[in-house]
């Protein structure tokens, strides 16, 4: 199959990429490189550098493809709150025009990162894709955004849809791996107090109520992540878009991965107790299983020091680069 992989260069795009070149799809990756790295392209793959809100550009890109795997969009959560026109323009207008490109094209199979953010603060866990979705911050209301937006392409356009939903990707795949500039993410900022680029851990909250205080959310080694979006890419079916929640089940604490850390790296990985962060729940976890039933997809490297191996082991290669 010929796909088009946008947002290819960023982390979680170059690695589902590398597995897509690996499993003998034709992959052309569209990236800006507003976030990405031009090498993490990977290998074998196409690039075409530039947005997919380029007509032009998105038209040279989808060109003779089969389908879309649709990485790019902004995704600090933070940055969301701060300046929301940002997150609407980039996420939500962006896609608009690429699948009004991918229409021009003739281009009628997408699949989504979308994410578990859409759910906002879960009455249950894990939760399950029929929970109610109330997102509680720009990032999160524009993925769910593009998720209704799927909706109406496939009923009106017979678009082969699928939105996986997921919320923390972690680990590396080789050389695919997280190197954020403005790096907001557990493992990562763990792993650069590790490497001495920071002085300590900051960890916000110790007194939840889980089993040691600390908050629990849901980890997926992008390894598993890429082999559900090759799932989803061959399942989808004309008019149809399927949502499809991707993690562990169970998930990790806060205090599990400074362990972790602590045990894969050998370093004493200092923290210090912030105060909680206004709207952090306590436990978010995703169910997998509408994923198991329809896809055959279960997570497959779940243990804690596997993850963290593996995105040590890329942190250790590139010190300092962000």
């Amino acid at each position: 199959m010929k796909v088009l992989v946008t947002g290819g260069a960023g982390y979680v795009g170059s690695a589902v990429g590398s597995q897509l070149v690996g499993a003998g799809h034709e992959v052309t990756v569209l990236d800006d490189l507003s976030t990405g790295h031009e090498d993490a392209v990977p290998d074998g793959a196409r690039f075409v550098r530039g947005s997919i809100a380029d007509a032009d550009v998105a038209a040279q890109a989808l060109s003779g493809q089969d389908a879309v795997l649709h990485f790019a969009a902004k995704s600090l959560v933070g940055e969301s709150v701060s300046d929301p026109s940002l997150y609407w323009h980039a996420n939500v207008k962006g896609t608009r025009l690429l699948l009004d490109s991918m229409r021009a094209a003739g281009v009628a199979r997408i699949v989504f990162s979308s994410s578990a953010a859409t759910y906002g603060e879960p009455e249950q866990v894990p939760i399950v894709e029929s929970a109610p979705t109330r997102p509680t911050n720009p990032y999160g209301a524009t993925k769910l955004a593009v998720d209704l937006m799927l909706d109406g392409e496939a009923a009106a356009y017979g678009v082969a849809a699928t939105s996986l939903r997921y919320f923390n990707v972690a680990g590396a795949l080789g050389r695919y791996g997280e190197r954020h500039g403005n790096e907001t993410h557990l493992i990562p900022i763990a792993l650069q107090v590790a490497l001495g680029e920071r002085e300590h851990l900051a960890v916000f909250g110790e007194d939840y109520p889980t089993a040691d205080g600390t908050c629990v959310r849901d980890y997926i080694h992008i390894e598993d992540l890429g082999r559900a979006h090759l799932l989803a890419l061959e399942a989808a079916q004309p008019g149809v878009h399927e949502v499809y929640n991707l993690g562990s089940g169970s998930g990790f604490s806060v205090q599990e991965i400074v362990d972790a850390v602590r045990e894969v790296t050998g370093h004493p990985l200092p923290t210090q107790v912030a105060p909680r962060r206004a709207g952090d729940p306590a436990v978010l976890v995703a169910s997998y299983a509408k994923a198991e039933r329809a896809l055959g997809w279960r997570p497959e490297k779940t243990d804690l020091p596997t993850i963290v191996g593996d995105a040590w082991a890329f942190a250790r290669t590139r010190p300092g680069q962000r």
